[in-house]
């Protein structure tokens, strides 16, 4: 039994590990990643943003290599302390929809610090964002 705990360690706490370095943003290059093709640029696209916490990482979006039209990003907010303050984000996770930099949506933990969302209904809140966008 000791050994076959020692062998699920690395299985069960690799969700921070995956996500590379490239979707990680700082209060420096926050509103660069939300204000991809607004204000008229052909590349708009819609942005999923999660607020992370390392106290929390268990309870983190660990499927956002599965999110399909849209570009995702994850905010450490102990490195982020002007965009945790400006977005209100008292919680991690916290999940917001951006499109042209305005939140369209937004999936905050309760005190239980539980991702309060899944896959399904963020990939319909994207694609409802989307299809807003197609007027």
């Amino acid at each position: 039994m000791k050994y076959l705990i020692l062998i699920l360690i690395p299985f069960i706490s690799f969700s921070q590990v995956d996500v590379p370095d490239e979707y990680w943003l700082t209060d420096d290059n926050f509103e660069e990643a939300i204000l991809s093709g607004a204000f008229g640029d052909d590349n708009e696209q819609t942005v999923l943003i999660e607020f992370w916490a390392e106290f929390n990482e268990v309870n983190c979006f660990a499927e956002w290599d599965q999110i399909e039209n849209a570009k995702y990003y994850r905010i450490d907010i102990a490195k982020a302390p002007k965009i945790k303050k400006e977005y209100k984000v008292r919680m991690a996770p916290t999940l917001f929809i951006f499109k042209n930099g305005v939140v369209e949506h937004s999936f905050k933990a309760g005190l239980d610090l539980e991702l309060p969302t899944d896959l399904k209904e963020l990939q319909e809140a994207i694609n409802e964002t989307n299809e807003a966008g197609n007027f």
